[in-house]
């Protein structure tokens, strides 16, 4: 049985209502047929976005708009928009807003750049008239205490559908978290006070459950695994990775094992996320599991699955995140400074997010894991070269958590050969200064290494699920 992959998570659920004022439709009877003509288009464009479109048509008053409210709140969407085609009363959406229990985006998309101001009468300009109600619209959600978001442009203006998108993105990620199930496997690695995590703080921040895992649920599962199931995984790691001499097969042939029981763990309990971590000792069985957990790991975290080690829970939310924005995630802390190349080395041991690597990625075979208990292979190489994001999850003292992020660029360079993955993160300006400002966020010691320029992104994620987002810059 395969894990679960994105290409069958939940879409987010959009709801889509537009509307302008009936007063108008008497007086100037082209108007509204060209409006609806906007709406149709709109419609067309939001189903591009890899979401569920819930339309429920177009209002002319506040009657109907109660109506499309209940619509919108049977259908249980993950972020509301409304297409203000003209001037429209605030009493029309103000009970959309309040009842759908959902985010309110309002978007104002006029049809053209600009109007023709030498042909165009009253009607014409009408159509065009999107923005007038905005003012009006904010003042009302703000005095009946609905947070208040909104995009203007022109229908075929791509800036606008992008950050159109950007919104659509953002409530998918933040539906993932508020419907995600979460694993927890094992127990706390000994000592790391910023690691620990309150599971009921992951509901009342994020949504979501957090299943409690026992590594008997992996060891039953592993000790099920066929021969020819542990073969096809075998054949899949030789397919993925490159080996090194040091790989010792009977580690390389366990750990295909071990990753097929993760595949059944993470389907038999629908898992979008886990985080484990065993001591064990002296060689037994529990020991030989987390010892041989990095290989699946790797694998599922490729999938859309993170897993991350040491127990931390946050950053494998945090790389589910990063994940769901289509920018991988690979768990990572801080290696070491290179004030010669101005450069934060970061990466970790243990697992990767293989599809974001600069390279065809290394297992390399370790006879001990520093800090840990065991032996075997492990994941070696750097994200790929280019615009990066550093994504954390902090927790401040009364346990609200909050979104902690960096930009900076991934270079060349020489790299560890230890088995650990190593990126080399060039930040526009000195590394200790950077690493002070950093770890002075109250970000934990680890976090998601993801591609891209996310801040934007994350900006419309932390508002949304109403997180702190604390941007570092040196």
């Amino acid at each position: 049985m395969n894990a679960r992959t994105p290409a069958v998570a939940r879409k987010p659920k959009i709801g889509l209502v537009a509307g302008g004022l009936g007063a108008y439709w008497p007086q100037f009877p082209d108007l509204l047929p060209q409006l609806r003509r906007s709406a149709e288009r709109v419609t067309e464009r939001m189903r591009e976005f890899d979401a569920e479109v819930v339309d429920v048509g177009f209002i002319s008053d506040a009657q109907e708009g109660a109506v499309a409210a209940e619509k919108l709140r049977a259908a249980d969407c993950d972020l509301i928009v409304g297409f203000l085609t003209t001037y429209m009363t605030a009493t029309m959406l103000v009970p959309i807003a309040q009842r759908s229990g959902a985010p309110v985006l309002l978007i104002n998309l006029q049809p053209t750049e600009a109007m023709d101001h030498a042909s165009f009468d009253t009607g014409a300009w009408l159509a065009y008239c999107g923005a007038c109600p905005l003012p009006e619209m904010a003042n009302a959600f703000e005095r009946v205490g609905v947070p208040f978001r909104s995009v203007s442009g022109y229908l075929e203006d791509q800036r606008a559908w992008d950050r159109i998108g950007r919104w659509i993105r953002a409530a998918g990620v933040r539906s993932v978290l508020r419907h995600g199930r979460h694993g927890l496997m094992g127990h706390l690695y000994p000592g790391m006070y910023d690691v620990s995590t309150d599971l009921t703080m992951v509901t009342g921040n994020l949504g979501g459950h957090v299943e409690v895992l026992e590594f008997d649920d992996l060891r039953v599962r592993v000790q099920q695994v066929k021969d020819d199931e542990a073969e096809a995984k075998l054949a899949e790691t030789r397919e993925v990775f490159e080996l090194a001499d040091s790989v010792v097969e009977e580690d390389l042939a366990w750990a295909a094992r071990v990753a097929v029981g993760l595949d059944r763990l993470v389907a038999d309990f629908d898992l979008d996320s886990l985080a484990y971590y065993h001591r064990g000792l002296d060689g037994e069985i529990h020991e030989k599991l987390g010892a041989g957990m990095i290989l699946g790991s790797s694998l599922l975290t490729a999938r859309g699955v993170p897993a991350a080690g040491e127990y931390e829970l946050r950053t494998s939310l945090a790389m589910l995140i990063c994940d769901r924005f289509g920018a991988g995630g690979s768990f990572t802390e801080l290696q070491a400074l290179n004030f010669r190349d101005a450069v934060v080395e970061m990466g970790h041991d243990g697992p990767g997010h293989l599809a974001i690597s600069e390279r065809r990625p290394l297992l390399r075979g370790l006879g001990v894991y520093h800090g840990k208990r065991g032996w075997g292979v492990s994941v070696e190489f750097d994200v790929r070269h280019g615009p990066v994001t550093l994504v954390g999850l902090g927790q401040t003292r009364d346990g609200r958590y909050r979104i902690v992020a960096s930009e900076g660029e991934v270079v060349g360079g020489p790299l560890l050969r230890i088995g650990n993955t190593t990126s080399r993160v060039d930040f526009g300006c000195d590394p200790g200064e950077w690493t002070d400002a950093w770890s002075a966020s109250g970000v934990a010691h680890h976090w998601a290494l993801a591609t891209g320029r996310l801040l934007p992104e994350l900006r419309a994620l932390a508002d949304l699920t109403g997180l702190e987002l604390v941007e570092v810059a040196a």
